[in-house]
């Protein structure tokens, strides 16, 4: 059915430099040659390589939380999943379990991997783990906020009003809640 090419050859990477760094970012210029010889220059922003974890934590059959924070990118405050990096050293079940105990106040004892996801690949090396949490219970960890998230429950029966809000926009938690939603009718 698929006209994919699984054995096509990656290009080769002659030469790698770190143009850029911040904080949170490291710029790489990378020097490729592909397979039928046209050479490119690229611009990537490298990631740690640890990844990253989104949870849809539900509090029973039919509800999740989300949170509302402060997203420094839009200014503005959003609704979203928990989420958040993982810790060295940390597999991504134990930082999705951590995350839940920071931001919402809540461990889990049931995760159900549900997929992983990329963020803008062709110039961002970050992957992101999205679980489903079942079997919550109160747990607060110090997490590093500045301020309280506030904390907000919604049933899965009302995606649509979910969907329709101007501060439930990032294409992660999105994707997240449409894979929640999937797994839920698939039980």
């Amino acid at each position: 059915m698929s006209n994919i090419d699984n054995k096509k050859t990656l290009p080769q990477i002659h030469s790698r430099k770190v143009v850029a760094k911040s904080g949170l970012f490291k710029i790489e210029q990378v020097d490729l040659e592909f397979s039928n010889g046209e050479t490119r220059i690229f611009e990537r922003m490298a990631g740690s390589g640890r990844g990253a974890v989104m949870v849809v934590p539900f509090i029973n059959a039919d509800e999740f939380l989300l949170v509302r924070e402060y997203a420094a990118g839009t200014h503005t405050y959003e609704l979203g999943f928990p989420k958040g990096l993982i810790d060295p050293g940390e597999s991504p079940e134990v930082a999705a379990n951590r995350e839940l105990k920071e931001e919402i106040g809540f461990g889990t004892k049931t995760l159900h991997p549900l997929h992983s996801v990329s963020m803008a690949p062709a110039f961002f090396d970050a992957k992101m783990t999205i679980f489903i949490a079942e079997d919550l219970y109160p747990e607060v960890l110090p997490g590093d906020e500045p301020e309280p998230l506030e904390v907000v429950k919604w049933s899965i029966n009302d995606i649509d009003a979910l969907l329709a809000k101007d501060d439930f926009v990032e294409a992660r938690c999105i994707a997240a809640l449409l894979l929640a939603e999937k797994w839920r009718k698939a039980r």
